[in-house]
């Protein structure tokens, strides 16, 4: 790596040291520094192999507990222990293979593997099935006087006090095997909606203003929605959206079986709705969810005044939705290697202390990103991590400032995880949805005031200062009206409605257009982007 100073000072001042690739290559043709160890989880797929036949050997023995949890402490902490020991082997068999799927979802044997992972998870949940029913059975009396008697049941608190509090929702151990095995049909509607949008979507091609064609598969549409020529985004939407709109028929039924294992779950476990159900894992209310639904709603025009000051800045007559991406001020040159990217996020997160820089300096060095868009590799970004190894960041790393601020958001996860994992026992290292980002969008402000604190150049600054402000509202707005569009498919479903192709695009385009002001005048929301619903994965 080049001297950090040097680094630093030229990711600041934008200067390109040097080139990614503008549009997805083959996996092959990626550096291998640029591409995550995957040796962490396993040597090979061969060692992956002997693990998932040691496995399938070693679960049906956890039935040997089945009706002494309640005989003593020994037994039960005996019982958790094993319960966790196999838990930890699956979550390791699963990520690899999920991994592994998602560098090439084009690939069949790791779309096998993948499959063959989820069955295991469902037999080991099948073969644990009767312990939440039984532990009911013991009662909180008995549980707590385990406690008091065993110090090691101590780390099993936590998990021991939601199965009790789950009381009303938990069924028979025979009902509870079936209701496992059926976990499995889950799983089908994101399966299936991932494989078909990363391998198989036949993206559409468009011609720039540049007389440059290109494919725009997932991670181009990202880089050149954001053109600063306004006939070229035109283009890119009409173009990428148009495609999409082609196929809604398909990915609405992908979607409608995703809500309706949702609302199944929710009527064989007695919750009074789906997003009920969801929440109770986490204990927490309803009416949280609600609340900021209607919170962002009141704080709509607050959204609107922004977007009329982009539209006044950008010298727009009007201002479409396909004009939200685009930079607010005249572009400046800020592009970013991978190398530039982590020595920046390093920097930045000296506030957190040398510990925690140190670890990720090294996780960075240790292959913990997997940066490069390639063909076929799934889209978006995330980390993801099991208890007994690294964590794993996927990019699709285009160069731009947004893709610096999506490695220190991952960073943030990540760096979670393995701390998480560092300080707390394998029951409770799982940290809850509900706080996950926490730690994502501190590391995306912390890049943000230490660019902004060493970039003088007063359009550099202004173009930072407006990217953070449409950060807000990606991350506060646009995530509100994913969650409002969540809540009202899972509503129609529990009401017997159909979730067609027509009817996702209809709902999905009257959310768009009351968030962004289409009938005040504020943005334009073309009636094609109605199909945003079908591209985006979180709903899965």
């Amino acid at each position: 790596m080049k001297n950090k100073t040097l680094c630093l000072a030229a990711a600041a001042l934008g200067t390109l040291l040097g080139t990614v690739p503008v549009l997805a290559v083959e996996r092959s043709e990626i550096a291998t520094a640029y591409k995550w160890d995957l040796t962490d989880l396993y040597a090979d797929e061969a060692a992956w192999t002997a693990s998932k036949q040691s496995l399938e050997q070693e679960i049906p023995r956890l039935a040997r507990w089945q009706g002494k949890l309640g005989e003593s402490s020994a037994s039960l902490l005996g019982a958790l222990t094993d319960w966790e020991n196999t838990n930890r082997q699956v979550d390791r068999l699963y990520s690899y293979a999920s991994q592994l799927s998602d560098e090439d979802t084009r690939v069949a044997r790791s779309q096998q593997m993948q499959q063959q992972a989820a069955q295991v998870y469902t037999d080991l949940q099948t073969a644990t099935a009767f312990m939440r029913p039984e532990i009911l059975v013991v009662g909180r009396p008995a549980i707590e006087r385990f406690l008091a008697e065993e110090p090691r049941l101590g780390q099993y608190r936590m998990f021991l006090d939601d199965i009790l509090r789950a009381a009303p929702h938990t069924l028979t151990p025979p009902e509870e095997k079936v209701l496992a095995r059926a976990g499995l049909l889950s799983q089908a509607g994101g399966a299936v909606h991932s494989v078909f949008t990363n391998a198989d979507l036949p993206y559409p091609e468009v011609t720039l203003s540049t007389g440059e064609k290109v494919r725009l598969d997932a991670s181009a549409y990202g880089k050149y929605r954001a053109s600063p020529v306004k006939a070229d985004r035109d283009a890119v939407f009409a173009a990428f959206w148009g495609r999409y709109g082609e196929f809604t028929r398909t990915l609405a039924t992908t979607l409608n079986a995703h809500v309706e294992s949702h609302v199944f779950n929710k009527d064989v476990r007695k919750f009074g709705s789906s997003l009920e159900a969801a929440l109770f894992e986490y204990n927490i209310p309803v009416s949280v969810y609600q609340r900021l639904i209607d919170d962002v709603h009141a704080n709509l025009p607050t959204l609107h005044r922004y977007l009329r000051l982009r539209q006044k800045i950008m010298g727009l007559p009007s201002l479409g939705y396909e004009d939200l991406y685009a930079p607010i001020v005249e572009r400046v040159q800020l592009e970013y290697t991978p190398e530039q990217a982590m020595a920046l996020t390093l920097d930045a997160f000296a506030p957190l202390g040398p510990e925690y820089v140190d670890v990720l300096r090294k996780g960075y060095a240790s292959r913990w990103v997997d940066f490069m868009p390639t063909t076929g590799k799934r889209t978006g970004a995330y980390s993801t991590s099991v208890y007994d190894a690294q964590p794993f960041q996927l990019l699709n790393f285009n160069g731009a400032w947004d893709d610096v601020s999506t490695l220190a958001h991952e960073s943030g996860h990540s760096m979670h995880s393995y701390l998480s994992a560092k300080h707390q026992p394998y029951a409770t290292a799982n940290y809850s949805i509900f706080v996950a980002e926490v730690a994502s969008t501190l590391n995306e402000n912390l890049l943000f005031h230490h660019v902004l604190d060493q970039t003088k150049d007063d359009r550099t600054r202004l173009f930072l200062l407006a990217s953070y402000l449409d950060t807000m509202r990606t991350t506060l707005f646009r995530q509100t009206l994913f969650a409002e569009f969540e809540l009202r498919i899972h509503e129609a479903v529990e009401r017997g409605e159909p979730l067609t192709g027509e009817a996702l695009s209809k709902l999905y385009l009257e959310l768009l257009r009351k968030y962004y002001g289409h009938d005040q005048g504020v943005v334009n929301v073309a009636e094609p982007y109605g199909a945003e619903w079908a591209y985006i994965p979180h709903f899965y």
